[in-house]
This record gives C-alpha cells, structure tokens and sequence, in this order.
C-alpha cells in the first residue's frame, strides 16, 4: 500500500467517511451503534467536532480517503473539557498496514495542540489489536466494564485505556 497522507477533514470528505463507518456498524463490534447513520448526521456529528476546535483528521492514499481519526468530547459536563476520546477507523482494505500507527500518533499530537490534556480510549475488549495500538503510544489500561454492550446476540466487555497530552 501506498504512504498515508494525513489531513484535516472537509465536508466533501462525508460520502467516504459514512461509506467506512457503515461497514463497521454493520459487521463490528468496534462501535456498539446498530444502524449506520446517513450522511446528514454524520455531517452533522463532524460539524460539532470542528465548532469545538478539536481534531478531526482524514487519511488518503493515492488521493482517496481511506480512514479517519477525531478526538473529541469524552464526557459533556464542562469540568471534562480537557478531556477526550478517540476515535480511528479505515476502510477494511487498508487495515493491517501499519496506518493506524501513523493516524493515532499524529491525531495524539494535534489533540494536544487544541489544549487537551488527557486522551481516553473506549475499546471493545475483544479488539486486542485496538489495545495494542494504543498501548504502543503510550496508553495504559485503567478500567473494564463487563457485560455492558449486546451486539450481533452476544454481550460485549469495554475497556478504557487513558494516557497524557
């Protein structure tokens, strides 16, 4: 695969990024949603990331987009507001090449410069690689929730890993 060109969103970004959350509501325990939402509220989603300033970023190769990563809101009480999660997700094409290495390092960075302090990250459990990943820069395990989501007729354990900006 070709190298990773990292950007900031556009909103003609929107078809692409539905197209690669889709896949993973429909297939994934990745995400705990059960129905792909459309590119209205995907759109809209991504305009409340960019009016709070924080990062919302696109990952291209070869010019199409074939991931995305944001850190955003991890709680809406304003006493949280140095606080986010990410999020990264890739076309399943482009998963397995090492872009979610460059994605979450580059994402922990621009988190950083929009004056967040603490990055959180909400893992289904059985996303070893997910944890791996996030383990690599830096997070460490802070907690486990069991039995909190049900998807595809199974129940699903979270964990949450933490680390500093």
């Amino acid at each position: 695969m070709s190298d990773l060109v990292i950007r900031s969103y556009r909103p003609q970004d929107i078809a692409a990024v539905t197209r690669i959350y889709a896949h993973y509501v429909r297939e994934t325990v990745i995400t705990f949603e059960l129905d792909p939402p459309d590119e209205a509220e995907m759109a809209s989603r991504f305009s409340a990331i960019e009016d709070k300033g924080h990062p919302l970023l696109i990952g291209e190769v070869d010019g199409q987009v074939v991931g995305y990563a944001y850190a955003s809101t991890f709680r809406p009480r304003p006493a949280y507001r140095f606080t986010c999660e990410d999020s990264i997700y890739f076309a399943p094409e482009a998963v397995g090449h090492g872009l979610g290495q460059q994605m979450l390092a580059r994402l922990i960075e621009e988190a950083s410069k929009a004056g967040l302090k603490q990055m959180v990250a909400g893992i289904t459990a059985e996303r070893e690689n997910s944890i791996r990943l996030h383990a690599r820069h830096g997070f460490r395990m802070v907690g486990r929730y069991e039995s909190v989501g049900y998807k595809f007729d199974r129940w699903l354990d979270v964990v949450h890993m933490q680390r500093a900006l």
